[in-house]
């Protein structure tokens, strides 16, 4: 993106009422572009922009939390879970491992009641990697199903994982 923006306080309302505001704008827009330019294309530009918003929102993330250890990262987790968005439940936290399961995700269902189900996958789910990637190179994510494509929860399993050795120049 051209250029940034000035530090981001929009999570004060609360991350699901953030993204509902999003989604009711751009989901006309959305469709508009999608009529005229055809909608797989749309929406894979429209990922390709929400992943490295996302990117840039964990870095931002981690300069608001003040460092970017896993501890810091699940502390963050507040503003995603303000104003009962998610219920969860915690399997692990460790200095190097964060394992959760949402058990009802009002994201999801915010997105249904809109008549947008497909967009939550793009507006909301999609972010989730980038963010963790952004806020901290290391930190990675492994989500096997989500509520929003018709499971019974969502399976989040990050790992703070050692940067690599620098191999020897031989």
């Amino acid at each position: 993106m051209p250029n940034p923006l000035p530090l981001d306080t929009l999570n004060e309302v609360g991350v699901l009422k953030r993204r509902e505001i999003e989604a009711r704008i751009l989901a006309p827009l959305i469709d508009a572009f999608a009529a005229e330019f055809g909608r797989e294309r749309v929406l894979e530009i429209a990922r390709g922009v929400i992943v490295q918003i996302a990117r840039e929102q964990g870095r931002s993330l981690a300069e608001q939390m003040g460092g970017n250890s896993l501890a810091r990262f699940v502390k963050s987790k507040e503003n995603w879970v303000k104003g009962d968005a998610l219920s969860m439940e915690v399997r692990q936290v460790s200095d190097a491992a964060y394992d959760f399961d949402v058990t009802r995700c009002r994201y999801a269902e915010m997105y249904r009641v809109l008549g947008i189900p497909e967009l939550g996958a793009v507006l909301s789910c999609g972010r989730d990697f980038a963010l963790g990637e952004g806020f901290n190179p290391d930190l990675k994510l492994t989500r096997t199903q989500t509520i929003m494509e018709g499971a019974s929860c969502c399976d989040f399993r990050y790992r703070l994982e050692p940067p690599a050795a620098p191999t020897p120049a031989e």
